[in-house]
């Protein structure tokens, strides 16, 4: 059976705690006692585990209810589809800053003893903040009662008086204005408005919106630990407050930031470098010769620095042999890397992530590919050997781009594209689409011809 207590949490906050009462005769074979140990109670009481409580629903955020563009301006403004909904995030085009990892990076799921036969929960109370402290970070001005706490942030369908919610478009501030929450961020095209609900007033609401949701975050904990089923050499050198899950393998002369945190199950390879305030999901694998900047943020089962698929062919006999994979792999500050993605490290030279990139899940980076400052790349792409993306490009999802690619700044490739050897891809802000790729515009008119073709046919 369980009981419930009021704890209190970092920062001043409130925590329910679940606690598990198990009999010792409950208890495996190999954890009981033996005769030299203190006699314990007959049941024990334990607090097993902590969780932050997840953020509020956002409805379809995934951004399925999207509809396909129909045209280059649809898929430059591809929000429009969505406007009922503003909340949602216009997968591969529209890119909203993170709201940062959650917390609880150690102790978010901590056991005390033999693996115990149930997990439970502590759900962390939510942290008010002020509209004028809202205001004072996202630089916005405030229309109605500044001194209103929130303790949140929502969709406006599942929202409620302790909410805030945003809207950047005039067709969706009725919806917003009618809705529960307890304020409102919106652009300046809702200046004139007279309603009773307090508005933040500010340039880019969406992005206002994203930095907001920041404060509500769960402190993080990072008093420091080494969990003991972890193996870390002795060479290794670990900053202040990094935490090392289960499980974790650090092999000698690798340096770790501090603040990071490394998640169960992660292998970190002779001599890598890891910046400051990181964190690495379970199951993470980085080889040697990789160096990770500061608050890089890599998911699941992503490997880092894997060998290059570079082989020699002998003529004479058709066999292929391994090309010396030897180079390194450089991850610049800011980075988020998906789940089970992949990056190489350079055959000779450096595979090389720009600062503030954005890579989606399941995404191939191939040996000494440079990837410049601010790109987004989403699922599924593949980008080959050599290839080079400037800064702020914008990848859609399965787009494959060849060997020796140059995509210069600013250019957005459409889903499904496909980029040719040696190709050079020119154009800030124009939508590429197809493949081989070319401008939309064209790609639209030489559908409508085919079109055209098929009907008299």
């Amino acid at each position: 059976m369980g009981a419930s207590s009021l704890e209190d949490a970092p920062g001043g906050r409130s925590v329910a705690v679940l606690i598990i009462d198990r009999p010792d005769d409950d208890r495996p074979e190999d954890d009981q006692p033996d005769d030299d140990r203190p006699a314990t109670p007959a049941r024990r009481s334990e607090p097993v585990a902590a969780i932050g409580y997840p953020p509020g629903d956002i409805e379809d955020g995934d951004g399925r209810g999207d509809r396909p563009p129909q045209g280059q301006d649809e898929v430059r403004h591809q929000a429009q589809h969505g406007e009922d909904h503003p909340e949602n995030l216009a997968l591969h085009w529209i890119i909203v800053s993170a709201a940062g990892i959650d917390a609880t990076y150690s102790g978010a799921f901590s056991c005390h003893g033999s693996f115990p036969s149930l997990v439970a929960a502590v759900i962390q109370t939510a942290m008010k903040r002020s509209l004028k402290e809202i205001a004072e970070l996202v630089q916005a001005r405030v229309v109605g009662d500044a001194a209103i706490e929130v303790t949140g942030v929502s969709s406006i369908a599942s929202s409620g008086p302790g909410d805030l919610v945003f809207v950047d478009s005039e067709k969706s501030l009725g919806a917003a204005l009618t809705s529960k929450a307890g304020a409102v961020i919106v652009g300046k095209f809702a200046e004139s408005n007279r309603g009773s609900k307090t508005l933040l007033i500010c340039d880019q609401p969406r992005l206002a919106f994203a930095r907001a949701a920041r404060l509500f975050e769960a402190e993080k904990t990072r008093a420091g630990s080494v969990h003991p089923t972890a193996i870390v050499h002795e060479s290794a050198r670990l900053g202040t407050g990094v935490t090392i899950a289960e499980r974790v393998v650090i092999h000698d002369g690798v340096e770790v930031g501090e603040g990071t945190w490394v998640g169960a199950g992660c292998v970190v390879a002779a001599g890598v470098q890891i910046g400051k305030d990181c964190a690495l999901y379970p199951n993470v694998t980085v080889y040697s010769g990789t160096r990770i900047g500061d608050r890089v943020l890599i998911h699941a089962g992503a490997v880092l620095g894997s060998d290059g698929f570079g082989y020699v062919r002998d003529e004479k006999n058709g066999h292929y042999e391994k090309f010396p994979q030897v180079g390194r792999l450089e991850i610049g500050d800011d980075v988020e890397i998906g789940a089970n993605a992949t990056v190489d490290r350079g055959a000779l030279d450096v595979t090389r992530i720009g600062r503030g990139t954005k890579i989606d899940n399941l995404v191939h980076v191939g040996h000494n590919v440079q990837i410049g400052e601010d790109v987004v790349i989403a699922a599924q792409t593949g980008i080959s050997g050599s290839a080079v993306l400037e800064n702020a490009v914008i990848v859609g999802g399965q787009v494959g781009i060849a060997d020796h690619v140059r995509i210069e700044s600013g250019a957005i490739l459409g889903a499904q594209s496909g980029i040719p050897t040696k190709k050079v891809i020119r154009g800030k802000g124009i939508v590429f689409w197809g493949t081989p790729a070319r401008p939309i515009r064209e790609y639209l008119k030489e559908l409508a011809v085919l079109a055209r073709l098929a009907k008299k046919g």
